[in-house]
């Protein structure tokens, strides 16, 4: 079965994050929001999806681990910077999300937090360095690399294209809309592949023609961060 997911570039989202060139810990934390509110909406989605490679619970750790990371930045709503609003996300996941997702995506944002410690504001070039933090630590974590079938697969391109947009001058939004684009590649590139890593390992060539929910997860978690994006389809 086909999986279909909006690729992050319709055209009637609303325009702007926040300002052109700034990614603000307001638009962090509607980001959080957002992307739960994105989880829940697929829950059964990555649910499917894991239950063809792994455990068939990725999509209810993730809404959970979520849903408490919303709770923790409404119960703590004042001055955190942008690196230490996404240490404590990522730590809450590590808690939170159950299977190897959490310490995946827990030690993803720590590192895109301590890449970025003490910035109120991200300019374009910070998130470039946040979410190449972020992917490579997942894949030190993880110990896996592009073509391995995993959240990687969607994460690395994410990255790679918003460091290109950075490079090209263009503004935030701009430069997410790529991400989210490149993500969606990555994901849909999972299908074809033998997995290498996790619980689908042990299927072999029975993993071929699924798509990975961790990477699934990634692309949801990165358009999550264009405004009006948890309401796609």
């Amino acid at each position: 079965m086909t999986t279909r997911i909006d690729g992050g570039d319709g055209a009637d989202r609303p325009a702007g994050v926040a300002g052109a060139d700034l990614f603000t810990n307001a638009d962090l934390r509607a980001w959080v929001a957002r992307a739960e509110r994105a989880l829940v909406r697929h829950r059964a989605l990555l649910d499917r999806l894991d239950a063809r490679l792994g455990d068939g619970d990725h999509g209810e750790n993730m809404s959970v681990g979520f849903g408490d990371a919303v709770r923790s930045l409404n119960a703590d709503p004042d001055g955190h910077d942008a690196g230490e609003l996404l240490r404590d996300l990522g730590q809450v996941l590590v808690s939170s999300v159950g299977g190897a997702g959490g310490s995946l995506y827990g030690t993803a944002f720590i590192e895109a937090g301590i890449a970025v410690v003490g910035r109120s504001s991200l300019q374009v070039g910070d998130l470039a360095v946040a979410l190449d933090a972020a992917a490579e630590g997942l894949a030190r974590r993880g110990r896996c690399r592009v073509g391995d079938k995993t959240i990687y697969d969607a994460m690395r391109p994410a990255a790679d294209a918003i460091g290109d947009a950075a490079r090209q001058g263009q503004d935030v939004e701009t430069a997410i809309r790529a991400a989210a684009r490149a993500a969606r590649v990555g994901m849909i590139a999972t299908r074809p592949l033998i997995a290498r890593r996790g619980l689908a390992l042990r299927l072999g060539e029975g993993s071929r023609g699924h798509q990975d929910p961790g990477a699934t997860s990634c692309f949801l978690l990165v358009r999550s961060m264009l405004p009006g994006a948890d309401g796609a389809r």
